[in-house]
């Protein structure tokens, strides 16, 4: 689909469609995740509400909310962060310093983060703590399951966690908050992070390159992956509206 076909997608969109959930890395970026500029004009003209669910911190989700020109309502840090609007309550949903204790210990016991001394993709969170995929798995997991935390791996990065706080979860509340029943929501995702939203949601979408938990989750699964496969679940959201 080139951005001409995407734009008339958008326009296509009906009104009758539900409000959207839908993930960021994986979902609507490439596989190197640079954001598909195609799916800017779907999400910005879709006629219900849109709220951006994502593993990552709170800042990015709101910027994209932000260049997008669309609402700002977000669920952040796997459901840590939850918000329906700019001018509304930020929710919060986790133990940040329980996190912050497993990356100690397991800093030292000799391992890294993964990220450099900058460390940009903690340096926002409040509610967890990611780790590169590159740093060693099983110490960390017992490292957590020490502290009554998890770990979750995304396919981007190991997420360490509270049990309690998850995508599906936080959308209940906005949910809530924006007046709309749960299974008004469509969704769409590729990670096992999408799987709590998907068995809340009425309709849920898996694009191609999803991993096992989020496809088996799914309503539908796309045939295409990544930016594309969005494209996809919304035109075949639009037509099953």
């Amino acid at each position: 689909m080139n951005y001409q076909q995407s734009l008339d997608l958008a326009a296509a969109v009906p009104e009758t469609v539900g409000p959207l959930v839908v993930d960021i890395d994986g979902t609507i970026t490439d596989d190197s995740r640079a954001l598909d500029p195609r799916v800017c004009p779907v999400l910005r003209s879709w006629p219900a509400p849109v709220i951006i669910a994502t593993g990552k911190a709170m800042p990015y989700p709101v910027g994209l909310c932000e260049f997008l020109g669309i609402e700002i309502r977000v669920i952040a840090e796997n459901g840590g962060i939850a918000l329906s609007g700019r001018s509304e309550t930020i929710q919060i949903e986790g133990d940040r310093e329980a996190a912050q204790a497993v990356a100690t210990a397991y800093r030292d016991a000799g391992y890294s983060l993964g990220w450099g001394a900058a460390d940009l993709v903690n340096r926002w969170r409040e509610t967890e703590i990611a780790l590169s995929r590159d740093s060693p798995l099983e110490p960390l997991e017992s490292i957590a399951t020490e502290h009554g935390l998890e770990v979750v791996d995304t396919g981007y990065a190991y997420h360490v966690k509270s049990p309690a706080q998850s995508k599906g979860k936080a959308l209940q509340v906005l949910a809530d908050e924006l007046g709309y029943e749960r299974e008004a929501f469509y969704a769409v995702g590729d990670s096992v992070n999408d799987v709590s939203t998907f068995d809340v949601v009425g309709t849920a979408v898996a694009v191609s390159n999803a991993d096992a938990a989020a496809r088996s989750a799914a309503d539908h699964v796309t045939t295409a992956g990544f930016g594309e496969g969005f494209l996809e679940a919304a035109l075949w959201l639009a037509e099953h509206s």
